[in-house]
């Protein structure tokens, strides 16, 4: 190095050696990608294109373009200057990064929508709509829950989170904090290791089953439905709807099939069937379990839990209900004609598989 540079270095640094730029992470836009896509945008070249060329996303390239790109003077092509760009980009990335609620008019405005139970969204809105011309009158819900939930990013009064639907100080967590195999089935099987003769519906003796819940989740239902016939059974739950009780009414509602209309169950990963070994053990029955989140696995007994709705309402106590009164509802669902059945009820086509087994199978759609 010359000295006359080392010199001005230290000087600039106050004696210090300056370190060396840390390499940019992969995950970024480069200085030499930018110039790259600058020389293609100015020859013209399309937005597909030029991240074929740079080996980025075409997303990628097309928001760097609207981002750090400028709008012409005339009618055309958006310009794109990379210096410019990676010099607005480095400024972006520093940090710490001040409040936008250090803007007083804001933060009182925002302060004054709280307090009158007004959501982060309809602030967000009130906002963009009252100032269109004042980008920092501008402010996400994101931001307004950061500075209510996150300590450190205040501005905002310690007491407004109590404006808030929930009410809550702190943040829910979206995923379950607990760690370890509490909370889960042991040994479940997951659909995805299914026969594939239960998905095409070929084959009777398949069923789905879940549970209707009462008011407070303190009262239940089971629903069984046959997949190829629809026929719908209920259970009688009049003990709750734990894991012991959930497997006492399956077994005694299950071993009244033939054991040729028993062959599988496939349920959600609720922890009310966490006895399921022993039902398989008690009636020789198969149990699957769907993938979290994932009720269209179970489509069939889904939409007949939205039938039963009819006859048992949501947040209302469902022990009330005894066991006949849900025959009652289930032989009344179950002479209902269907339409994916071709127009014939449920109990038609259950009576064709017990009494006529030479009739071909009931032709069905999903």
């Amino acid at each position: 190095m010359n000295r006359l540079t080392g010199r001005r270095w230290r000087q600039a640094t106050g004696g210090q050696v300056p370190r060396k730029k840390p390499e940019p992470s992969g995950r970024y836009l480069s200085l030499e990608e930018r110039l790259r896509i600058a020389d293609l945008h100015l020859a013209g070249t399309g937005v597909r294109a030029i991240a074929r060329q740079v080996g980025r996303p075409a997303c990628t390239v097309s928001r760097e373009l609207a981002r750090n790109g400028t709008e012409p003077s005339s009618p055309g092509r958006r310009k794109y200057a990379p210096y410019a760009a990676q010099k607005r980009t480095e400024l972006r990335a520093r940090r710490p990064k001040t409040s936008k609620f250090e803007h007083a008019e804001l933060a009182g405005e925002v302060q004054a929508k709280l307090c009158v139970n007004w959501s982060p969204e309809q602030i967000r809105d009130h906002l963009a709509r009252t100032f269109p011309d004042r980008a920092e009158m501008r402010v996400c819900p994101e931001t307004i829950y950061q500075a209510l939930y996150v300590q450190g990013r205040g501005h905002l009064r310690a007491d407004l989170h109590q404006h808030l639907r929930t009410g809550r100080a702190v943040r829910r967590p979206r995923r379950s904090t607990v760690k370890g195999p509490s909370g889960k089935i042991p040994d479940m099987i997951l659909i995805s290791d299914r026969p594939a003769e239960i998905a095409d519906r070929a084959v009777p003796g398949h069923w789905e089953g879940d549970l209707i819940l009462g008011s407070n989740c303190r009262s239940a239902i089971a629903t069984l439905v046959e997949r190829q016939t629809r026929f719908t059974m209920l259970v009688h739950l009049p003990d709750g709807h734990g894991a012991i009780a959930v497997r006492d009414g399956l077994e005694a509602t299950i071993k009244t099939l033939p054991e040729h209309l028993r062959r599988s169950l496939t349920w959600d990963q609720g922890t009310e069937l966490a006895q399921h070994r022993q039902i398989t053990l008690a009636t020789k029955m198969a149990i699957y379990f769907c993938d979290p989140h994932s009720p269209w696995q179970r489509g069939s007994n889904e939409n007949t839990n939205g039938l039963l709705r009819q006859y048992f309402p949501k947040s209302t106590d469902l022990s009330v209900h005894s066991a006949e009164r849900l025959l009652e509802v289930a032989t009344e669902l179950n002479d209902r004609p269907r339409k994916t059945l071709g127009g014939i009820t449920p109990a038609e086509a259950l009576q064709r598989l017990l009494f006529d087994p030479e009739t071909p199978p009931v032709a069905t759609t999903a």
